[in-house]
């Protein structure tokens, strides 16, 4: 006779075999999950993913593949595009191709940062206020408001003429001025993931604050803290940019992608000079869009909402 089995040894059974489907079922390879596959469809996120490699590689190469961005020649002053200077020369014989790739490193560097440091203090504030809330939740976002209500760009301007122009400066002020958003984002996420019951069952184990914030509650808000990234490396290069050419970021002869177009503002320059002002231009125009696409295109793969066909 065949041994007949009990219903709890039958339920534990059936719930191990279920265990065991979603195991295999799981992707070994980050690029084999359903968000890489939804991400590599979106073709114009895929477009912006290659003009971003693209300008990562020139701007990490820079030193092979283009010549010294220093070393000028009389001889050469606003030459147009010819054999040895395939995107001209400026004002003081300068190879424009030369300038361009090194600015490449100084824009997205200062961009990076610039985002990291916003990062950093917006996850630090909205995760405290969005799980703690009570009282410690009003004082940051008063404090949050109070960022708020002054004109961010402005504040910037005023900042770095303050403390002046240099790299290092540029990236702690936009940083130290752009955390307002992401913070109020993270917090927004940990109030509603706060009441779940996964953290509850945490808490009641005995679970520290730093713990349950950690390894339960910060995973969870990846997904609209790296597009709320890409947006704001964007924004964070516009105003690098904006700052140079206003001579108020990394100064000459160092060359930035928005003190090269501040050296082609005048009506002659502007009609005779293209390859003065066209190619920076055309670098930030592509790298803010690249960063923008690639940030719709890590909204759609992430929002189990959204349907791409």
């Amino acid at each position: 006779m065949a041994e007949v089995k009990s219903a709890p040894l039958q339920n534990a059974e059936a719930k191990s075999l279920q265990r065991d489907d979603l195991m295999a079922n799981r992707p070994k390879h980050w690029w084999q999950s359903r968000a890489a596959r939804r991400f590599f469809r979106h073709r114009l996120a895929l477009i912006g993913l290659g003009i971003l490699l693209v300008m990562v590689v020139i701007a990490l190469a820079a030193p092979v593949i283009a010549g010294d961005p220093y070393r000028g020649n009389l001889r050469m002053i606003r030459k147009p595009p010819q054999s040895g200077h395939w995107l001209g020369t400026d004002g003081a014989g300068r190879d424009v191709w030369a300038r361009l790739a090194y600015a490449s490193r100084v824009s997205l560097s200062v961009g990076i940062v610039a985002v990291g440091v916003a990062t950093a203090i917006g996850l630090v504030l909205g995760s405290i206020a969005g799980y703690l809330g009570g009282k410690i939740d009003s004082v940051i976002m008063r404090f949050t408001d109070i960022i708020l209500c002054f004109p961010t760009l402005l504040v910037i301007l005023s900042v770095v003429t303050i403390v002046g122009p240099s790299a290092l400066n540029v990236m702690i002020v936009i940083g130290g001025f752009t955390w307002p958003g992401m913070c109020r984002l993270v917090r927004a996420q940990f109030l509603s993931l706060r009441e779940l019951d996964y953290v509850t069952a945490a808490r009641s184990i005995g679970a520290t604050n730093r713990s349950i914030i950690g390894r339960h509650l910060l995973p969870n808000v990846i997904a609209p803290v790296s597009v709320a990234v890409t947006l704001g490396l964007a924004g964070a290069i516009l105003t690098e940019a904006g700052l140079s050419f206003l001579g108020l970021s990394v100064q000459v002869p160092t060359p930035t992608w928005g003190n090269m177009l501040f050296g082609a503002t005048t009506i002659s320059l502007i009609e005779n000079a293209w390859w003065l002002w066209l190619p920076p231009g055309l670098a930030i125009a592509l790298t803010v869009l690249a960063i923008n696409f690639v940030g719709d295109g890590l909204r759609d793969a992430l929002d189990p909402r959204m349907r791409l066909d």
